[in-house]
């Protein structure tokens, strides 16, 4: 089954994945991890209430901090490695 996004969901802000630097794509990373996150949790009351458990937690930030591994793969190879 393909889901349909939801009206107003942002998957790539800006719609591209090009950019002209590596610090701007690592920007970029990021902004799409937070995007996720807040597209599979959109009720920010619930989102804020949740963040005082994962913030301490080692596991939760380093897997937070793999999204943003992979989500700067992405955009790497998607710029040419900036070459």
């Amino acid at each position: 089954m393909t889901r349909v996004p939801d009206e107003g969901m942002v998957l790539i802000p800006g719609g591209t994945l090009i950019t002209a630097t590596p610090d701007e794509g690592r920007a970029l990373a990021i902004t799409l991890a937070r995007h996720t996150v807040h597209n599979i949790q959109p009720d920010l009351e619930t989102l804020h209430a949740g963040r005082a458990r994962y913030a301490g937690d080692p596991t939760g930030l380093i897997a937070a901090a793999q999204v943003v591994a992979l989500e700067f793969a992405t955009i790497a190879a998607a710029n040419g490695y900036w070459r």
